[in-house]
């Protein structure tokens, strides 16, 4: 495998070179192990010495981050207009102050979460009209759209036996919310096949990965 990784490296860096960039993001419902696998993929390329940035959304900018806390905070009440709203305005500080100009300098950013998130948790979670939903995100991103993006699909249970026991106000939500942001994330996986893969997130974290890595060969189109 590990001749594999290399190559892959080796091509996305090739396409560095000429000032192309990549946006991957990873997603799914909580406990999915998605984090898991950003991190081992982020590992990878860096040990490497390739120009990697890692995000997480909500966050990785001083307002974002601030905008979490309120988000995750099982404290806060918040209806879900005022939810989407906050995410949205997280994500288009994250766009311009980080993502666009990492892409212009052709990096490879792993960002965890992204709008298919809003779409699936505010969406089909929360109810609100998935076309607005998605109207919005496009007013925050602009033309920051990611170029591959991994779903990691798990059923409730083992969602559930994976995540820490201390669960932030989003981990709360009950299964019946739970099982229409899955829904949600596989419709999105569905319409739009050749930017999301949807990847089988229950099998061992080095297995899942493998799946990973040929996902990047074939949804970016690297040949090895």
């Amino acid at each position: 495998m590990k001749a594999n990784h290399d190559g892959v490296v080796r091509l996305l860096y090739w396409d560095m070179k000429k000032g192309k960039g990549y946006f991957i993001t990873f997603e799914g419902i909580d406990g999915c192990g998605k984090s898991t696998q950003l991190a081992k993929t982020g590992h990878l390329l860096k040990s490497l010495g390739y120009q990697v940035m890692v995000l997480r959304e909500p966050g990785s900018t001083p307002v974002s981050e601030k905008i979490r806390r309120i988000l995750l905070d099982k404290e806060s009440r918040i209806n879900a207009v005022a939810e989407l709203l906050l995410y949205v305005a997280a994500r288009a500080e994250l766009v311009e102050q980080v993502i666009a100009p990492a892409r212009d300098k052709g990096k490879i950013i792993l960002c965890d979460r992204f709008y298919d998130s809003t779409v699936a948790y505010q969406g089909y979670g929360r109810g609100l009209d998935i076309a607005l939903v998605k109207k919005i995100n496009t007013l925050a991103v602009g033309k920051s759209n990611p170029d591959l993006t991994l779903v990691f699909d798990v059923d409730y249970a083992t969602s559930l036996k994976r995540r820490k026991k201390k669960a932030d106000r989003l981990e709360a939500e009950k299964k019946a919310f739970f099982s229409k942001v899955r829904k949600g994330f596989l419709a999105l996986a569905s319409a739009d096949k050749k930017r999301v893969a949807v990847i089988d997130g229950r099998p061992a974290a080095d297995s899942v990965f493998d799946e990973v890595v040929s996902c990047l060969k074939k949804k970016l189109k690297i040949k090895i």
